[in-house]
């Protein structure tokens, strides 16, 4: 998932869809990126499970999956709550 997101891209059409539904044609409009191209990053963002699509007629819309991304925050936070626990009672390791 961090990989997903990793992308400047990417990371770009999370923060565009954190706002609205948004189609493919819209996100060209707003990223300047080609079609193909992110079609390509959207694949991406699909198969990590960080969006969702809805057809509509001829096009396909985006949608941010919020769960998802509370769930990487979730991690991270729990990363950072163990980093201050060691910090308070930080002992060094001897090397061999």
């Amino acid at each position: 998932m961090i990989r997903a997101l990793a992308d400047p891209l990417r990371l770009r059409i999370v923060a565009l869809l954190a706002r609205e539904t948004l189609c493919t044609t819209h996100l060209v409009d707003e990223t300047g990126a080609k079609q193909t191209n992110l079609s390509n990053h959207l694949r991406v963002l699909r198969e990590a499970g960080v969006v969702e699509t809805e057809p509509c007629g001829r096009f396909t819309y985006y949608r941010l999956r919020p769960e998802v991304l509370d769930g990487l925050a979730g991690a991270f936070a729990d990363l950072a709550a163990t980093a201050r626990t060691t910090l308070a009672t930080d002992t060094k390791r001897s090397c061999p």
